[in-house]
């Protein structure tokens, strides 16, 4: 999710209920800070083609009658905040009209340059907070890289692995594994003269 530098917008505070109720009827797209709705900038190209080639990754390996892979649905962190990553997966059943997505595994959020200290410092650290993450995937429109925040040994603390391409995403939770160039299929980045793959 791109994040905009726009500050929130001013006026009383809301809880995330008055946000959630808020942002059924509005234009656009709006995170939440815990205080008040935060706007968010559209995607670019490449950015939609890696969502496109994470969820399909994830579809050609997931059994869609155990796992929900969910884009554009909110999720729950810390103090009041609702995030909306590009991809979340989870084993969770719940309602279809719900707008909190609980019980989420991984997440995936593709770095863009109005999103890039939101995504590697804001979410890193809400992301680590909620208890049912194990792990938290960035990946760079630059470049084919994946920064992968995970736990070990039921710690709180995320450690960062780096991938590029020609290395394999491992998903242990989700028992799946993914080879970065998959991601990365058809996706041109800057100075290229053709889409990789």
């Amino acid at each position: 999710m791109n994040v905009s530098l726009r500050p929130a917008l001013p006026g009383p505070a809301m809880t995330r209920e008055q946000f959630l109720e808020w942002d059924g009827h509005e234009t656009g797209r709006w995170e939440f800070d815990g205080v008040r709705p935060v706007p968010t900038t559209g995607v670019s190209r490449e950015h939609g083609r890696i969502v496109t080639r994470i969820i399909r990754a994830l579809a050609n390996r997931l059994d869609g009658a155990v796992w929900d892979i969910l884009t554009d649905c909110g999720l729950a962190t810390v103090g009041g905040k609702v995030r909306y990553p590009d991809v979340q997966v989870t084993r969770t059943e719940g309602p279809g009209s719900a707008k909190l997505i609980p019980g989420t595994m991984v997440v995936f959020e593709v770095v863009s340059p109005s999103s890039v200290r939101t995504d590697r410092v804001d979410k890193v650290r809400e992301y680590a907070a909620v208890a049912s993450i194990c792990r938290y995937v960035v990946a760079e429109q630059s470049a084919a890289v994946l920064t992968v925040y995970h736990r070990e040994d039921g710690s709180q603390d995320w450690r960062p692995l780096p991938l590029a391409a020609g290395d394999v995403l491992e998903l242990p939770e989700l028992g799946i594994a993914v080879p970065v160039d998959e991601i990365y299929e058809g996706v041109a980045f800057p100075g290229d003269d053709a889409p990789a793959g």
